[in-house]
C-alpha cells in the first residue's frame, strides 16, 4: 500500500529504519508575531510533526541535507528565548544602519561607559588577586546522551534559503534512511546511563573530598567577610570606632570599645538563670499510674459525701418549725 504524499496540508516524509518505517509530517512554518518571525523566518523554516523521540539536531541536519544547508534546529518553543538565537536571527543589517544614524555624542557616551566598566573590572581584579582561588570540584563522569522527547514531538528546521524549503517539502519517491550517530540509542543508551550512574569509588571519593573542600572554603570566606570578628573593632563608614553593648561584662564579638548590659549595670548580677532542681516523676511506672487513679477516685467519693452532707444540713436548717 502506497503512502499519501500530502495529509491535511502536511507533506508525508517516510523515514526508513532497519526494521520499521517512521512518518514525519512537514509544512512551511507560519507565524504572525514579529519576534517569532525574526527567530524563525517563515520563508525558510520547516515545521515538523511526529519527530522521532530520540532525534538530535545533528541527525535532523544530516537527514535534510539533500534539500540544502540547515542553519539550526529548534525543538522546544522555550528555546526561542535564548539570547544566542535572538542575536543570531537579528543579524547586523538593521543594527549597522542605526549605528550609522547615531551622532558622535552617542559614541562618546559609549566610550565613557566602557571606561567605567574597565575601571570596575580592574578594581575587581585587584581585589581578586589578594583572595585565594577556590578549589575545583572533580566532576562525576557524564557522557553526551541523547534527549528523549514525547511521542509526536514537533521541531523547527531553519534552512539557508527558500529554495531549500521548497525542495524539502517535495514528496520523496521512497523512504530515506535515518542517519547513523555515535551516540548510543535504544537499549545501549540505558546501559551507558546505568554505568554512568555507578562510577568507580575512587572517582566518587575524589568528587566528595573536593566538594567538601569547596564548602569549607566558602564557609571560611563568609566568616572573613563577616563584620563581627572576634578581636577587631567595629568601624563605621566614616572611620570612627563604634561603641556597642556587649555581654554582662562589656564583652563583644567585634572587640574594640563596648559597654556592659543594662541588667549588669543596675544589679551587678549576670542574667544567668537558676538551675531547676530535678523533680521526681510521679507517673513513671505503671503502679504509680494505678495508685494515682485509685487516689483520684477515693478523693472524688469523699468530696461527694461531703457535699451530700452539706446539702442535707442546709435542707434541715430551712424547714419551718412553728412550735
Amino acid at each position: 500500500m502506497s503512502l499519501p504524499k500530502v495529509v491535511s496540508g502536511f507533506t508525508v516524509i517516510p523515514v526508513a529504519y532497519a526494521r520499521s518505517t517512521h512518518i514525519i509530517y512537514a509544512k512551511a512554518h507560519a507565524s504572525s508575531s514579529k519576534p517569532m518571525k525574526s527567530t524563525l523566518p517563515p520563508e525558510r523554516t520547516l515545521f515538523l510533526v511526529n519527530v522521532p523521540v530520540d532525534a538530535t539536531e545533528r541527525e535532523l541536519s544530516l537527514f535534510f541535507r539533500y534539500a540544502g544547508t540547515v542553519e539550526r534546529v529548534v525543538f522546544d518553543q522555550n528555546d526561542l528565548a535564548d539570547p544566542e538565537l535572538q542575536g543570531h536571527a537579528s543579524g547586523s543589517g538593521s543594527d549597522s544602519e542605526e549605528e550609522g544614524e547615531e551622532g558622535p555624542d552617542s559614541s562618546m557616551e559609549v566610550d565613557t561607559e566602557d571606561n567605567a566598566e574597565t575601571r570596575r573590572r580592574k578594581s575587581r581584579k585587584d581585589k581578586s588577586k589578594d583572595e585565594p582561588a577556590p578549589p575545583n570540584v572533580v566532576p562525576l563522569p557524564a557522557g553526551p546522551h541523547r534527549t528523549l522527547r514525547k511521542t509526536g514531538a514537533v521541531a523547527h528546521v531553519v534552512l539557508l534559503d527558500s529554495s531549500a524549503l521548497t525542495k524539502a517539502l517535495t514528496a520523496l519517491p521512497k523512504p530515506r534512511s535515518w542517519p547513523s550517530s555515535d551516540e548510543p540509542r535504544g537499549l545501549a543508551r540505558y546501559r551507558a546511563l546505568y554505568d554512568e550512574q555507578r562510577p568507580p569509588l575512587d572517582i566518587v571519593k575524589a568528587h566528595a573530598d573536593t566538594a567538601m573542600e569547596l564548602y569549607e572554603f566558602e564557609l571560611a570566606k563568609s566568616k572573613r567577610k563577616s563584620a563581627y570578628r572576634k578581636g577587631e573593632a567595629l568601624v563605621d563608614e566614616d572611620g570612627f570606632t563604634m561603641v556597642v553593648r556587649g555581654g554582662a561584662y562589656g564583652k563583644t564579638l567585634g572587640g574594640g570599645v563596648s559597654v556592659a548590659s543594662k541588667q549588669f549595670q543596675s544589679t551587678g548580677k549576670t542574667g544567668n538563670k537558676k538551675k531547676k532542681e530535678p523533680r521526681e516523676k510521679m507517673s513513671f511506672y505503671a503502679f504509680q499510674k494505678a495508685e494515682k487513679q485509685r487516689q483520684a477516685i477515693m478523693d472524688l467519693k469523699k468530696n461527694f459525701e461531703e457535699d451530700k452532707a452539706r446539702v442535707e444540713k442546709l435542707k434541715r436548717s430551712r424547714r419551718f418549725k412553728p412550735y
